[in-house]
Order: C-alpha cells, then sequence, then structure tokens
C-alpha cells in the first residue's frame, strides 16, 4: 500500500475520529495534515474546548503521520502543550511532521493551528513493527 494512502484507510477504521469529524486536508510520507471544527458537545464547564479535543486531533495527525512509511507505528510516548484557550466553532488544523525515523523508533512534531496561529504543540515517539500496512 503507497504511504499516502494509509491515513486515509486508518480513517475509514477509526470510529473515534469520525465522531470528533476530522478530516484529511493533505497526506504525503512522513507529512500529514487534517482538520476538524469544535462542536458544542466538545466544550468544558468553562465553555472551552476540553483539552483532550486538541489533543485528540494532534494525536490523530501523528499516528497518520508515523504509519505512512508503510509499517505499523504504535505510540510509546506523547506530550502537549496547550497555548490557546479553543472556542466552539473554531476551525483547527494539525499538521505533523516526521523529524526523525530510523528501523524502530519515530519522532515526530506536531502543530495545531487556528487560523495560523500556533494553539497547541504535540510531540511524540512510535515503535515501528515489523508488520507492513496492506
Amino acid at each position: 500500500m503507497k504511504g499516502e494512502d494509509i491515513p486515509y484507510k486508518m480513517l475509514s477504521q477509526d470510529a473515534f475520529s469520525s465522531w470528533m469529524g476530522i478530516e484529511i486536508i493533505e497526506s504525503q510520507v512522513g507529512r500529514v495534515k487534517i482538520g476538524m471544527t469544535i462542536r458544542r458537545e466538545m466544550l468544558n464547564s468553562m465553555n472551552y474546548a476540553h483539552g483532550g479535543i486538541s489533543y485528540t486531533l494532534a494525536d490523530t495527525a501523528f499516528g497518520f503521520t508515523s504509519n505512512t512509511h508503510g509499517k505499523y507505528a504504535v505510540s510509546i510516548e506523547t506530550s502537549i502543550n496547550h497555548i490557546e484557550a479553543l472556542n466552539e466553532g473554531d476551525y483547527l488544523v494539525a499538521e505533523c511532521i516526521i523529524e526523525k525515523v530510523n528501523n524502530k523508533l519515530g519522532f515526530n512534531i506536531v502543530e495545531v493551528k487556528r487560523n495560523n496561529q500556533l494553539v497547541a504543540l504535540f510531540k511524540g515517539v512510535v515503535y515501528r513493527t515489523n508488520k507492513e500496512w496492506e
């Protein structure tokens, strides 16, 4: 399977990301850009988006990108910095770029933006298995 097609297959099998309304904007080997709109049911008690929303978007971009090299990749460590509060109706874009990849590990950075303004910064490490995407 072509690397740039893997995120589309992953999304088609991911009920949670589909519920989130995540869409693929761009997909190529080593780089994926996805987006989504924050809905009312994603808000916390302070009427801002729950931190898990931007985390989920970033984590999804991370997972999609990590797998574009053709092998199943699973996260082993992630972290996020929440920089700005997010509101209902905000459209977020997460872009993940693989910073370094070797036989077993991949290191990725994800920027989450609202109107080109950085709202969250995510980093992650994946373990690359031997299993190939088909």
